[in-house]
């Protein structure tokens, strides 16, 4: 906590109940002068039963030396997180158009950027290079990272966005993130520098920060032909540069700024995110990567979470395998890998095997992926369109949510049966209902979910 000097310790003073009035008052105060409408001060004010203040735990980085901790403020229940996400939802989708060229955010999108750049660029003395930024979120200053936001509209040339003028969400902005307050060890916290890992503006405003911050070196990089793509905090540059030029681009990269900093990793070999990466004598290599303090564990099959979920679960990693490993060997060693993990978390070979086919016959592979049809039947898999996720039209939406166990397994396809029957003729029947389930309420998930105060 006293290495990036971001947290004020207030003592045992609770500073909930002030936080509180001033977060009402100042929503209020921006309705009287008309920043907000009606609906929107109701929307983002807050009621003190409702509310609690965010605490601080941490999170072992068990797969880097030292096992550093990762500071986390869980604030599910913060009177600024009504704010916070409104503001997220807000701000993503222009945030996302703006960093279209420079931002991935899956390894995924990378295997298919690498894909095209390599078949032109890729030579045996290539180089990959990934870049680390240190304590990002705790790093960047909060004026600094509200203005970029600004920064970001200005480029956009947008005046107001969902019927909020701009003022307004920079003036929502610097509120949320001049009053972070936590509790830890029985002490009260007043985060001064950065924002909360876990609040959705905060991964926002790191983002942004970040894209203004590296502008120099993306057109330069781009501009020599070569690839830079960053998720959040992490960095992936591929380029035909002498290494020793490469080192000095990145060292100056890391004193152009001292708010952030960098560490790198150069060589033919990198992983980045869950993807490993190859140049072997000028021919891309990529297969999955799992970290060292990779466990074998997913839900296990038998949870009581609906069906499909944990049959998503096989489809989609055998999806993962097929998209990033490029040689016929690497995808067998992924695939029965995966088989392993999924038996020990019992799920049973036949749902497993069922699953494989599926995924497989999705993508029209029709017959037993081989050595000579892999590369083939890979590619496919790569082209293939991504479906877009629907859009929920909330205003004409209700959504049911039941606890789910082994006897309710059928409930949804009796209450859409039961709406069509007595709604069919009705103008209700333009509301679509969306059925959800949240898992049966037990003594474990009590003691997982429930924060004890001595």
């Amino acid at each position: 906590m006293d290495n990036a000097k971001a947290y004020q310790c207030l003592g045992t003073t609770d500073p909930l109940p002030d936080l509180i009035q001033r977060t009402n008052k100042y929503l209020l105060d921006l309705r009287l002068t008309k920043w907000v409408t009606q609906k929107q001060y109701e929307q983002l004010s807050i009621k003190p039963n409702e509310v609690e203040l965010a605490h601080l735990y941490y999170l072992p980085k068990a797969h880097k030396p030292g096992t550093p901790l990762r500071p986390i403020i869980s604030g599910l229940k913060h009177p600024t997180i009504k704010i916070s996400k409104f503001l997220d939802d807000l701000l993503r989708p222009l945030f996302d158009q703006m960093a279209l060229n420079s931002i991935v955010t899956s390894g995924f999108e990378l295997v298919k950027q690498l894909q095209e750049w390599s078949r032109m660029n890729l030579r045996q003395e290539t180089l990959f290079c990934t870049i680390d930024v240190s304590d990002l979120y705790t790093m960047v200053p909060q004026i600094e990272g509200v203005l970029s936001l600004k920064k970001m509209l200005d480029q956009l040339k947008l005046k107001q966005v969902g019927k909020l003028k701009v003022e307004t969400i920079i003036r929502l902005s610097r509120f949320v993130m001049k009053n972070n307050y936590f509790s830890y060890n029985g002490q009260y916290y007043h985060q001064i520098r950065g924002g909360a890992m876990a609040s959705p503006l905060t991964l926002k405003i790191a983002n942004c920060y970040m894209y203004f911050f590296e502008r120099q070196i993306v057109n330069q990089i781009k501009n020599s032909g070569g690839l830079y793509h960053r998720y959040i905090d992490d960095i992936f540059i591929t380029i035909n540069w002498p290494v020793r030029h490469l080192l000095k681009e990145v060292d100056r990269l890391d004193k152009f700024n001292e708010n952030i900093k960098l560490s790198a990793n150069i060589g033919p070999t990198v992983s980045f995110l869950d993807l490993q990466i190859e140049n072997q004598d000028g021919q891309l290599y990529t297969a999955v990567f799992q970290k060292p303090s990779y466990e074998p564990y997913y839900l296990p099959f038998n949870s009581i979470h609906p069906l499909h979920m944990k049959k998503n679960i096989p489809f989609a990693m055998l999806l993962r395998a097929i998209r990033y490993c490029s040689t016929f060997e690497s995808y067998l060693n992924e695939r029965e890998k995966l088989r392993m993990v999924l038996l020990l978390n019992k799920y049973p070979n036949k749902i497993v095997d069922e699953q494989f086919n599926n995924m497989l016959l999705k993508f029209n592979v029709n017959e037993p992926l081989t050595l000579n049809n892999y590369v083939r039947y890979h590619q496919i898999v790569i082209n293939s369109p991504i479906k877009e996720k629907l859009l929920v039209n909330y205003e004409k939406s209700i959504f049911v949510h039941f606890p789910y166990c082994s006897s309710m397994r059928i409930f949804p396809v009796k209450f859409h049966a039961l709406w069509d029957k007595y709604f069919d003729k009705s103008p209700i029947n333009e509301v679509v209902p969306i059925l959800g389930t949240r898992n049966v309420d037990n003594l474990q998930r009590r003691l997982i979910n429930t924060r004890f105060i001595c």
